[in-house]
């Protein structure tokens, strides 16, 4: 899918970006874009605290009784 993009192809999408975001607001974007990244990588590689702990009560609130 990308392997036909070559360098005119590639310099033509930088110049829209260019033109639709301007010049001033590229560093911002690219560090957002880089924190979410980051962030996403973070929570894919750490479990979650409360996800974890519910996997081993079977889904159970510490100290709850279901009723029969």
């Amino acid at each position: 899918m990308f392997g036909s993009l070559g360098l005119p192809e590639l310099l033509i999408i930088l110049a829209i970006i260019v033109v639709l975001f301007g010049v001033n607001k590229l560093p911002r974007l690219g560090k957002g874009l880089g924190e979410g990244i980051r962030n996403f990588k973070d929570s894919v590689r750490t479990p979650d605290k409360e996800t974890d702990g519910d996997a081993r009560n079977g889904g159970q609130e510490h100290g709850t009784v279901e009723p029969k």
